[in-house]
């Protein structure tokens, strides 16, 4: 009896979490399982890039979770270096292209898992592409940017987008001793909040010594006659540079899908069923995919959306890879959870923002406290600004948001059950957190909230 063929499309948290979860489950006699990759590294933590850029992370190698070598080892066949081209689903077969020698060849499979992940958003821009521009999505990406700051004549750095990306970058590059310039399409940093959220990001990165531009639409990247970067152009402004960074976000990698008539959602990601199964006939009920690729469902407001997650991506591979190997998992979806900082301002948020809400034709109130991380009196005391999303009438949680120093970002996990499990505000406000004055007001800033959020909801009877 022949094995089946397992063919993974990326190597990295999605791609490789499924190819090792089949590989624990079925044996190389019954599953032969062949990766292919387009870059120089596997299983690595993409989130830990900005920490490597900005040296909080000493070695590139630390960040990398499985070697090439480490998953041959465990009978993968993993193609480094070699890109999928075309993807037949009628013939279920891929064309790939070693991207050292050119040659090209057709695989066939029995079994199919796209894991291509998220391409920077990179606009058609006069001088987009020169030297000294750079978007960071891969340890290639990042090391690319580590040779330019060695080499930049200047220390005066540009990112362009002022979301995780661009926030993430812009301390990496004040850790490296840059002037930084961040530039902005919308009035406040990280959209994934509220604007007046976002204003007090603002604020504190100013307070960082960060330059803040808002409003600001980017029109050209302006070189000089070396070829290399010289300024970032607005409408109104030009801001000089010798490195620039692109945080404008990411988009869904289904090039391929697409072209092989794969369903695609409103955001550009594959669609698959409760276990990263591919919807459609077109997939023949053998093809799943997972990672920065896919679209996920959101469990508050019942639509699906893109987030580009490394927690996502493996527990979508762990997922997979069970029902690729004969087991049973599904992914039922998320609540939108994410966590950043910027120097000393950490930043959350899971649920829906206002506008989601609005979009989804949810009438809630809000409630929105300032606390502290600690007891007001224990040392090292900080402020921290919590908002609360409930649905009116019910009460029902919809969303949080909280900007503040140490200890402010992991308390939106709280909030992240509380949605997972459908509480209402007023279940919360009796929720059994842990208190010590080092930790902890006596009333959580999570549970004050709540409490304000109650009395609004019942305000509006």
């Amino acid at each position: 009896m022949n094995a089946e063929r397992l063919v993974v499309i990326g190597g990295d948290a999605a791609g490789m979490s499924a190819a090792s979860q089949a590989r624990r489950l079925r044996s190389p006699d019954e599953l032969e399982i062949v990766a292919f990759e387009r870059g120089h590294f596997t299983s690595y933590s993409a989130c830990g890039i900005p920490y490597w850029v900005g040296g909080q992370v000493d070695e590139r190698d630390e960040l990398i979770a499985r070697s090439p070598e480490e998953h041959r080892a465990r009978g993968i066949d993993l193609r480094m270096r070699t890109e999928v081209v075309e993807l037949d689903v009628r013939e279920r077969r891929v064309r790939s292209r070693d991207l050292e020698s050119g040659a090209e060849s057709w695989t066939p499979y029995d079994k199919l898992v796209i894991a291509t992940g998220a391409r920077p958003v990179r606009p058609e821009l006069p001088g987009i592409d020169a030297a000294g521009v750079h978007g960071v999505q891969t340890l290639d990406d990042g090391q690319a940017l580590l040779d330019t700051l060695r080499a930049a004549p200047g220390r005066r750095a540009v990112v362009v987008g002022a979301g995780y990306i661009g926030v993430e970058m812009a301390e990496a590059l004040v850790n490296r001793g840059y002037e930084v310039t961040v530039v902005n399409r919308g009035a406040e940093p990280m959209s994934t909040l509220d604007p007046d959220m976002g204003r007090l990001v603002h604020e504190a990165m100013t307070g960082m010594g960060i330059t803040m531009v808002g409003d600001a639409e980017v029109t050209e990247i302006r070189t000089g006659d070396d070829g290399r970067v010289r300024a970032v152009v607005t409408r109104d402004a030009e801001f000089p540079a010798d490195v620039v960074v692109l945080g404008i976000g990411v988009r869904p990698e289904t090039t391929l899908a697409r072209a092989a008539g794969l369903p695609l959602g409103d955001h550009g990601g594959l669609l698959t069923d409760v276990a990263m199964r591919v919807r459609g006939p077109e997939a023949g009920g053998v093809v799943w995919a997972g990672g920065d690729c896919v679209e996920v469902f959101d469990l508050v407001s019942g639509r699906e959306r893109h987030i580009a997650l490394g927690t996502h991506a493996n527990k979508h591979g762990q997922v997979i890879g069970s029902n690729v190997g004969g087991g049973y998992a599904t992914f039922p979806g998320v609540v939108g959870t994410a966590v950043s900082k910027v120097c000393e301002l950490e930043i959350a948020r899971t649920g829906l923002r206002e506008k989601d809400a609005d979009r989804a034709g949810l009438r809630y109130v809000t409630a929105t406290v300032e606390s502290t991380n600690r007891a007001g009196y224990y040392p090292g005391a900080a402020p921290m600004t919590v908002k609360m999303l409930a649905e009116r009438r019910t009460g029902r949680l919809l969303g949080v948001q909280i900007v503040g120093r140490e200890g402010a970002a992991k308390r939106v996990d709280v909030a992240a059950v509380a949605l997972t499990a459908g509480m209402t505000v007023e279940r919360m406000t009796a929720l059994d957190l842990g208190y010590a004055p080092p930790f902890s007001p006596v009333w959580d800033p999570v549970l004050v909230a709540a409490r304000k959020a109650v009395a609004a909801v019942r305000a509006t009877g």
